[in-house]
């Protein structure tokens, strides 16, 4: 029986456009961002920065280092940031409804740039949504990304949750499957499908 949710913010909860940024990039004169950085891929540069082993002035620097552009860090931040769009209203109220039925957990692969720019957008509004939730989890806060196993395993020990009474739920395939590899319950939000069709979703699981 599934008794815990842990729930991707980009893609599941937060609305965001991967293109945004890369055609950002391309318009500084970035050429390649794509090659580097995308849903399904990154070179080590993002990994390092989303397990917070670089911080933002580090991330800039190597931009500028990889696209061989003096860029500014408002271009390279707008560029970055590009891709953050909207947290709906209908999604924080669905999971202010579940919240008494189920502990709910956050999982984000993120970075201080992404994260900053989100308390800035939306304000009290994002202190609410947090509020939800029991814990929640930035990588580049705890020094893990998804889909490290150890990022999975941590949860557990910490919130002393069953693998086998948990969900995860992320739009990437790459993290459910680093979720399965811990035990977990998990399932791939794919594109066209939406995190309103939650109740649906666990009853696969049930």
């Amino acid at each position: 029986m599934i008794r815990n949710l842990i729930l991707d913010l980009g893609g599941v909860l937060l609305e965001i456009d991967y293109r945004r940024t890369e055609e950002a990039f391309k318009k500084l004169g970035f050429d390649d961002f794509e090659n580097r950085y995308s849903q399904l891929k990154q070179s080590e540069t993002f990994d390092l920065f989303e397990t917070g082993d670089l911080s933002a002035d580090e991330f800039r620097d190597e931009i500028r280092n990889i696209s061989g552009k003096d860029l500014s860090d408002d271009q390279i931040n707008d560029a970055w940031n590009a891709m953050l769009l909207d947290l709906p209203q209908k999604h924080i109220n669905l999971l202010d409804d579940m919240r008494d039925e189920y502990r709910l957990v956050l999982l984000s692969n993120t970075n201080e740039i992404h994260l900053d720019k989100i308390y800035e957008k939306f304000g009290h509004e994002y202190s609410e949504f947090e509020y939800i939730f029991e814990r929640t989890y930035y990588s580049h806060l705890v020094g893990y990304r998804k889909p490290e196993i150890e990022i999975f395993e941590e949860i557990m020990e910490e919130l002393g949750m069953e693998p086998s009474e948990t969900l995860f739920i992320d739009d990437s395939p790459q993290h459910v499957e680093g979720a399965k590899e811990a035990g977990l319950n998990a399932y791939h939000l794919t594109p066209g499908s939406s995190i309103l069709s939650l109740d649906r979703i666990i009853q696969k699981f049930q």
